[in-house]
């Protein structure tokens, strides 16, 4: 009987809690000496994401500190929920070494949430945090593999080297600010108008110079440069506008427009929206070299440029000292303007109306400089020329100096503001990749104001070309001698035009994610920049002064045709537009819904194609504010397609009565055929397109477009390291390769004259058309016209 009991004992099957227990004892049985070094893996590949994490989400503090506070967090994360991973999976059994999955699982669900929620669709989430996980795997068995007592010594170290070289290879790519241009697209693919560009005997590379070629613009000038800063002197974070300022500034009121602002902005930055400082540096020329004081001019034109909506805690006024200090050398006073208070944050997000304050804050910066300049002592006393004044901005300082330009508009109910600006004139807007987004419902409509605007096509912020929106939106009165212009860049991003800002258009971790391949480097794309806003500045502000040498006009022929100043540029795709007050329009498209008519009791007709009205659109697909023509063309062989634009009396001439050229604008939009019929993809340059006039007299003159210009086909985009990324980021707004953006073509009377001696344009133009012959095609015509 006892026999029996024992046995009954010995077979019974233990409590459940007893069972729970020794399991739990034994959580770690299977995390032998191996494994545990081995959790070295997952613990760096976790890391890497909260490092990438603390980058995005900068505190103020240095990214050294937020580092150090994100790798504790990270680090006490993983340890605790590591450890009951490695609980739970003891109690259901598995018989894995637990603790070193616990790690592994981290890893993965950290870095799906912190991607997830950094606009990365789930599945691109998940695919991410794979690859990371993966890593930390790799890297856990290398890393057991190390702490083996079995491995000898001279395996080790050229393991440890390789991975080290891994490693440092991954951190270079991953955080790079930029690299060396490796594109191959070359710098010039056309002919020469023989109006505008002569052959440059040893340009190479076919670049082609003006006959009288200017200095180029982004050489320093003649004039030595001062700098200082004027602040509110209060500043914590930045002792130049705080300990360290030179002039003291007042402080302004923008609660009328803020209504929202944190207690925890309030508490970083010392201030709240009824006391923004107004801060900025500046940069002026001093006495011109080899010239004395009687001889330099007393008064400056002045350009306030401002930045737009990077992090807050990441400052970006000083990156524009490049274009500052260019600026200024060449005889303006140029103001980098603070307005980082107003951008957002992780932590405390962005103020209400951030957009509407932006514009406001710069005219508040004009009249604080006006105050200066009346100011006997100040730097800028007596210095300021306020009939010549001109704003760049970027990103949203670029919508924001339109609407500063346009400022009756947004504050005709400020009296004060309005009256105190009356005696400043703004002359010239240049916007670098701007937003144009509505603000209380409505846009900017500039008139009779220069408008600049650069873009580049790998933007991966704005990156539509919204700059072209406002250009569509600014006009001329007839006559009118400023203008618009706009240069479309092809490998340029968003963020480099700052020197601030890095390499990449979005911030960490979602920013590893875009590619920089074939990118123009910092250096690169900042020449472009310099170029460009010097020359608009030198041509709006400096045009036919005396310490301009009289030599008013020398920098147009490049803002029409980026051509000019090739050998300024770096070799990427350039694409631009032009158009000023002294341009008549044969046909805008935008005056009603017929496509056969035209201004000027004009008609239009076309064969062998079909033709229609439509809107222009951007990348999104979403309208911009202009109409064009749109011919398409689905016929091979010798057949041609014709569409022409006639008039029984002649087209309408300039005011000055004298037709020296035509222009119009055109983009090619074949890619949108390719989409429609993969299987029979078009050939680059399949298509022939000739231009005919006929004069008032009948004779009639025709030259192929290449005559004038090559049609360069548009950049393909490919925003990340995987195309399939580019539909699953920021809710797929990288999803379209390409972007339709016009070519201001311009095309010398003088050509056509050369071609046939008999053609007359002094007795008007009855007919203009357009001879497409070849391959299918899909062009959009728009501002067809005479100048």
């Amino acid at each position: 009987m006892e026999l029996q009991v024992v046995t009954e004992l010995v077979l019974r099957k233990p409590k459940r809690r007893h069972r729970i227990a020794r399991r739990i004892r034994n959580a770690y049985q299977y995390d032998t000496a191996y494994w545990r070094s081995a959790v070295a893996g997952p613990w760096g590949a976790g890391m890497f994401a909260f490092g990438l994490l603390a980058l995005g989400m900068p505190t103020g503090l240095g990214t050294a500190v937020d580092l150090l506070l994100f790798l504790l967090a990270g680090t006490l994360a993983l340890y605790l929920i590591a450890h009951l991973t490695t609980l739970l999976i003891a109690l259901i059994g598995l018989p894995i070494p637990r603790l070193f999955t616990g790690a592994v699982l981290f890893d993965y669900a950290a870095s799906f949430l912190i991607f997830y929620y950094n606009e990365v669709s789930l599945a691109a989430a998940a695919m991410v945090a794979a690859v990371i996980s993966l890593a930390g795997i790799a890297a856990g068995l290398l890393a057991g593999m190390l702490a083996s007592r079995r491995l000898r010594l001279r395996h080790k170290a050229a393991i440890t080297l390789t991975a080290v070289l891994l490693v440092a290879a991954a951190a270079i790519w991953s955080f790079a600010p930029g690299t060396g241009n490796d594109s191959t697209v070359p710098a010039f693919q056309g002919v020469q108008s023989a109006g505008l560009l002569q052959e440059a005997g040893e340009a190479g590379d076919g670049g082609r110079l003006l006959a009288d070629q200017p200095d180029n613009p982004a050489e320093p000038g003649p004039y030595a440069v001062s700098t200082f800063t004027y602040g509110s002197g209060n500043d914590t974070w930045q002792p130049e506008y705080g300990e360290s300022v030179d002039v003291t500034s007042q402080a302004v009121d923008a609660s009328a427009y803020i209504k929202k602002w944190s207690v925890y902005r309030t508490a970083y930055w010392g201030f709240n929206q009824r006391a923004l400082p107004l801060n900025g540096r500046v940069w002026m020329p001093a006495m011109a070299e080899g010239k004395d004081s009687t001889e330099s001019p007393s008064h400056f034109p002045i350009v306030l440029i401002v930045h737009g909506n990077h992090l807050m805690e990441d400052f970006s006024d000083d990156g524009y000292a490049y274009l500052g200090e260019l600026l200024a050398s060449r005889g303006f006073i140029a103001v980098s303007v603070d307005e980082n208070f107003l951008n957002y944050s992780v932590w405390t997000g962005i103020p209400d109306n951030d957009m509407k304050v932006r514009a406001w804050v710069l005219l508040k910066h004009l009249q604080q400089i006006g105050d200066f300049a009346n100011e006997p002592g100040n730097p800028l006393y007596g210095k300021v020329d306020f009939a010549r004044i001109g704003l760049a901005g970027h990103s949203r300082g670029g919508q924001a100096v339109a609407m500063a330009a346009d400022y009756k508009d947004w504050f005709g109910s400020d009296t004060e503001l309005i009256q105190s600006l009356a005696s400043y004139q703004i002359e010239a807007v240049a916007a670098i990749a701007p937003t144009d987004r509505k603000v209380d419902g409505k846009v900017t409509q500039l008139k009779d104001v220069s408008y600049l605007t650069l873009q580049g096509a790998r933007d991966g912020d704005v990156s539509d070309f919204d700059g072209d929106r406002q250009y569509m939106r600014t006009s001329y009165s007839s006559g009118e001698e400023r203008f618009k212009a706009s240069l479309y860049i092809g490998d340029a991003n968003h963020s480099q035009f700052n020197s601030s800002w890095g390499g990449r258009d979005v911030s960490y971790p979602k920013g590893i994610l875009l590619s920089r391949d074939g990118m123009l480097s910092p250096a690169e794309q900042r020449s472009i920049a310099k170029v460009y806003l010097s020359a608009f500045f030198e041509e709006t502000l400096r045009g036919g002064e005396s310490g301009n040498d009289g030599q008013s006009g020398r920098y147009l022929p490049l803002l029409q045709d980026y051509r000019v100043g090739l050998d300024w540029l770096p070799d990427t795709a350039y694409y631009n537009r032009f158009e000023s007050g002294s341009f008549t329009a044969w046909a805008r498209y935008d005056e009603d819904s017929n496509r056969a008519t035209l201004p000027g009791g004009g008609k239009a007709a076309a064969r062998g194609l079909s033709w229609r009205e439509e809107d222009a659109k951007n990348r999104q697909k979403g309208v911009k504010p202009s109409r064009g023509i749109v011919l398409e063309r689905r016929l091979s062989g010798n057949e041609p397609s014709t569409y022409a634009l006639s008039w029984k009396q002649g087209a309408p001439l300039p005011a000055s009565g004298r037709l020296e050229g035509l222009a119009f604008s055109l983009t090619d939009r074949s890619f949108e055929l390719e989409d429609d019929t993969p299987d029979a993809p078009l050939a680059a340059g399949a298509v022939t397109v000739e231009v005919e006039l006929i004069d008032g007299n009948g004779t009639s003159v025709r030259l192929p477009l290449t005559r004038f210009m090559e049609a360069e086909p548009l950049p393909i985009t490919s925003f990340t390291i995987h195309p399939w990324l580019d539909r699953h980021l920021s809710d797929g707004k990288y999803k379209h390769p390409t972007e339709a953006v016009y070519q201001t073509y311009r095309l010398a009377m003088e050509d056509f004259i050369a071609a046939n001696p008999d053609f007359d344009p002094d007795t008007g133009i009855l007919e203009f058309a357009f001879q497409l012959s070849g391959g299918s095609a899909k062009l959009m015509l728009d501002d067809i016209g005479a100048y």
